[in-house]
């Protein structure tokens, strides 16, 4: 069966891309790439007949017709995503498409920007009596939103948040977080996390769209909202030495 490589490429920095999509990569004889979000470094190991298209100038079509010659003519097609691509990655309309013409795709996960995002920050979403779930969601756009997962319903489990492609309408976040968090309910924006231009913006809800405006930070950002980010939280039962589990006793 004829196959196709989809590649998660991380965050940013050309480091956090895995070791298997880098392999995947190097040996690429076509490289199809998210030029306006992954950072061009990560192709730096390409070889050096390899050929690359920028699919931020292409519609799916187009794709679609890069990968399906590159796999007639038995070439290694790797098509690059940002951070990981089953995250808004619109990678399944291009599986199913490429699925009924009998081209396997094998998917290469990658780091988020979420979580690289939590990393730059020294947090952790799930804390012990603070918060056990993470919601990663994004305003209504251009593309629409289920009605049951409106930022405001999703707000009133007051879990920790990480909003993506909502950082242009921040105001209207802040609105609709406001009704379920308090207004002093800590924020953190991170824009392209991890890439050497890296900005974090720090505040809390009553503040944050100032903050944002005078970073004139208006795209590829995170927007963290929650208790995690703050300092009050219990410890593990993980690490407890009062606590038993199938590889260790309880110390008495």
């Amino acid at each position: 069966m004829k196959k196709v490589y989809i590649v998660g490429a991380g965050p940013g920095d050309p480091d956090l891309i895995t070791v298997k999509g880098k392999n995947i990569i190097k040996k690429a004889d076509i490289i199809i790439y998210a030029g306006s979000l992954v950072n061009k470094e990560i192709l730096g190991c390409r070889k050096k007949d390899s050929e690359i298209f920028n699919s931020a100038k292409m519609n799916l079509e187009e794709v679609i017709d890069v990968i399906k010659k590159g796999v007639e003519n038995c070439k290694l097609v790797a098509r690059v995503h940002t951070g990981d691509p089953s995250i808004y990655g619109a990678i399944r309309e291009q599986i199913d498409i490429l699925k009924r013409d009998n081209i396997e795709c094998e998917v290469i996960p990658g780091v988020s920007s979420f979580v690289a995002s939590a990393a730059q920050l020294k947090k952790e979403f799930t804390l012990p009596e603070v918060s056990q779930t993470v919601i990663c969601t994004r305003l209504e756009g251009r593309t629409k939103v289920p009605k049951l997962e409106n930022l405001e319903s999703l707000a009133s489990h007051k879990a920790s948040m990480a909003i993506f492609l909502s950082v242009h309408m921040i105001e209207d976040v802040v609105d609709k977080l406001t009704k379920h968090y308090s207004e002093d309910t800590l924020v953190a924006v991170v824009q392209r996390a991890t890439w050497k231009d890296q900005i974090i913006v720090k505040g809390k809800l009553k503040n944050i769209a100032n903050k944002v405006k005078e970073a004139n930070i208006t795209k590829t950002a995170q927007i963290l909202v929650g208790d995690f980010l703050g300092d009050e939280y219990a410890l593990s039962k993980l690490y407890d030495k009062n606590f038993s589990h199938e590889y260790r006793s309880a110390k008495k």
